[in-house]
This record gives structure tokens, sequence and C-alpha cells, in this order.
């Protein structure tokens, strides 16, 4: 029994998107969602659509601010809004009203930034957490934008904005008493450039919605359906399928085909350069769920994913994975090489080597059914619970100590 003065922490959540589809929103729809189901006091304040608007359920607080039409768009499903300041009366006025213990913001952003000043300025510690590689984005755009000056140039002026990047973001990482990141190599950089301590803040999945039992084909199908998720853009490396599909047909490979869902600028360039490919598009709810499950191998060439939640969804559908060794899906995926003993749920090789992962697995077609077994079964050793409530520890460290516990001791 717990004295009467401790409690769990009040928690003012702002996340730099919420109703896009992305990676962040993903995360930040499902703490939200956790936060309800927990009954915890917890106050999300974010961008929107709508018109200013507050709702209230039990301990949850929403407040829903729109954009101004001077936003700037940074991605395709992330704006940035240089006006989001004429909010700053409304956002204090809620925030002294909920009476916060933590600001808790996923990067710098304009939500972020009113975050870290409300923090500052009401005396109260700010939590971060890093979802997105933006210095290696920035590069990888920047070098696209070079192509077509000397490539030694290219390089050199892309590593610049790279490391630029990179000395921006972790300055502002500073300012938090505690971090958060989706993998063990991001906690060990933050650590090193901020002094601060950093926790993993993984990502979970609906086992249920993502589930082997959504397929449609034959598992006996013979045509081996390749798969992606994703944006179709230059720093997911989907150039990468391309060269697959090339390969593959000079080895002999044929019956093979892809399945790409997803929208954006290197579409055009893969219609055309694929042979042997369908694009749905977006799908979400069923349709996706059924696209995942009827895949056989999920391939995800980026090398600046974080976390890479479309490979866990795809392994939770029974689906193994081939990743490169860059980002944080390597870390998803259990490895024959880099995980000896452990059960299979997908192949890390680097560009050169992802023709080579798909050949030598449709040939072997016991060793990839025994690997759908295991993704499914590691998906379900993940769940969102977990993953909350180990932020709800890492808060801890930042709070008077012996004033607060974490929703899972209750």
């Amino acid at each position: 029994m717990y004295p009467s003065h401790v409690r769990i922490p009040r928690v003012a959540y702002m996340p730099d998107s919420f109703h896009e589809v992305n990676g962040v929103a993903h995360t930040s729809r499902n703490f939200a969602a956790y936060a309800e189901r927990h009954a915890l006091p917890f106050l999300c304040i974010r961008a929107g659509t709508r018109d200013q608007q507050f709702e209230q359920h039990n301990e949850m607080r929403t407040l829903e601010l729109r954009r101004s039409r001077f936003s700037i768009r940074m991605e395709k499903d992330l704006d940035f809004d240089p006006l989001f300041w004429r909010y700053a009366n409304v956002i204090q006025r809620e925030l002294e009203h909920f009476a916060p213990d933590i600001i808790h913001v996923t990067g710098p952003s304009e939500l972020g930034i009113l975050g870290a000043w409300f923090a500052w300025q009401m005396g109260i510690p700010l939590a971060a957490s890093w979802h997105t590689n933006v210095h290696e984005y920035a590069a990888r755009r920047m070098g696209t934008i070079l192509n077509k000056l000397a490539t030694r140039y290219g390089e050199v002026i892309s590593q610049k904005v790279e490391d630029g990047s990179l000395w921006a973001t972790t300055r502002f990482y500073s300012f938090a008493k505690v971090l958060y990141a989706p993998n063990d190599e991001l906690c060990r950089m933050l650590e090193h450039t901020t002094g601060r301590p950093c926790h993993l803040m993984q990502r979970g999945v609906e086992t249920e919605q993502f589930s082997p039992a959504h397929r449609t084909r034959p598992v006996d199908d013979p045509t081996l359906v390749l798969g992606y998720v994703g944006r179709l853009s230059v720093e997911k490396n989907v150039a990468l399928l391309i060269t697959v599909e090339r390969e593959l047909l000079a080895r002999g490979i044929t019956d093979f085909r892809f399945l790409i869902v997803g929208h954006g600028d290197e579409e055009p360039m893969l219609r055309a350069s694929l042979k042997q490919a369908g694009f749905p598009g977006v799908l979400r709810g069923a349709d996706l769920a059924r696209a995942y499950a009827d895949m056989d191998l999920f391939l995800f060439p980026s090398h600046t994913d974080t976390f890479g939640n479309v490979v866990l969804e795809a392994l939770s559908s029974g689906v193994p994975a081939i990743v490169t060794p860059g980002g944080g899906p390597k870390y998803i995926v259990r490895d024959r090489q880099r995980n000896p003993g452990e059960p299979e749920t997908g192949c890390v090789a680097d560009d050169a080597g992802f023709a080579g992962a798909i050949a030598t697995l449709a040939g072997d077609r016991t060793r990839l059914a025994a690997m759908r077994t295991s993704a499914r079964a590691y998906a379900l050793s993940c769940s969102w619970d977990a993953v909350f409530n180990r932020v709800y520890q890492g808060y801890l460290g930042a709070l008077p100590t012996g004033r607060f516990i974490a929703p899972e001791t209750l």
C-alpha cells in the first residue's frame, strides 16, 4: 500500500503529429488511448484540422488547434506552422488549469518548442522522445537536390547538412531532463550528445488487427509476394526495389510480384521501372491488414527509420522482413547471423545483399514457413501497455523522489 501523497504523474503530451499517417502519429494515438484506457491524468495538446476544440473524458483531456494556411510542408505528412504561437495564451491557460507534473514533446516542431518554453516558464521537467532521424532525412533530401553537381561536392554538402541538423536537433533535446528513443543505438547517441539519461520508447502493435488470420491467398501459393508499406520517398530508399527486381530476374527467379502500398514522390519512377508490381495506393483498416497478410516477405530498404512500425505490423501478420543494417528496424528483426540461437523473423542485409536474401528464401520454403511462425510469435510479445509503462518509469527519474509511481505498480 502506497502513502496517500504518492501518485501517478500528471502528463501534458504535445506531439509533432497525431492524425497523420506516420510513426509519431501512430505512437501518439496509442499513447492517448493507453492513458484513457487506464484512466490516467493526461492532457494531449496537438495540431489538427478542426478549429480550437477541447474535449474531456474522465482524466483524459484534449486540446486540438488548427494550423494556419501559412504552414510549411516539411514532409508529405508533416507541417510546421510558424504562426502557431498565436495559441500561446490558450495553451498556457490549459496547462495552468491541468497543472502537469511533466511536459512531454516529440521533437523541435512548433508544439515541441512551445512545450519546452512552457516547461521552462512553469518550472516543471521536460521529457522529449526522438522519433525521426531529421538529420539523415535532411541530408538525403539535399543529396537529391544536388545530384547534378559533381559527386564529391554533393557528398560533402550532404554530410555538412546532416552534421548541422544533428547538432541543432540534439541541442533542442538537451533542454529535456529525460529522453526517449526507439532503439539502443539512438539512446547511446543521445546520452553522449546531450548528457541526459535516455530510455527506450519502442512501438507496439495491434496483434488482432494485424494477423495471419486475414490472409486471403493460399499459404502454398507458389508466387512469392514481396511487400512494401510506407511513403514512396527518397529517404525510404525505395529505388532499391528496382535493383532487386532486376537481380531476381537475372537469377532466373520469375514467379514473384511486388505489392507496394503507399504514395509519394518516387511512385511515378517505381511504376515506370517495375515490371511485376501492383500499386493499390494507401490502404487502411481491414484492407491494409489483408494486404500485409497476403505478403510472403516484407521488404524495408530504408536506412533512416528510427524504428519501422510497418516492420512490426508485417511480423504480426506472419510475414518475415528483410531490412538494412541502417536505422532501427534491425533491432526488431531476429536474423540468423546477428541473433544466433534465436528463432528467425527475417534477415538483415545491405543493399547489395537484398536480392540474394530473397533468392535464398524463395528456394527454401520450409525455412520461410518457420520464419512466418516466429515472426508472429515475436509480435505477440510486444504490447502498447508494456511500452508506455516503461515511459512512465522513465518519468520517475525526472520527478521528485518518493512522490510518484508508475501505472504498472498499482
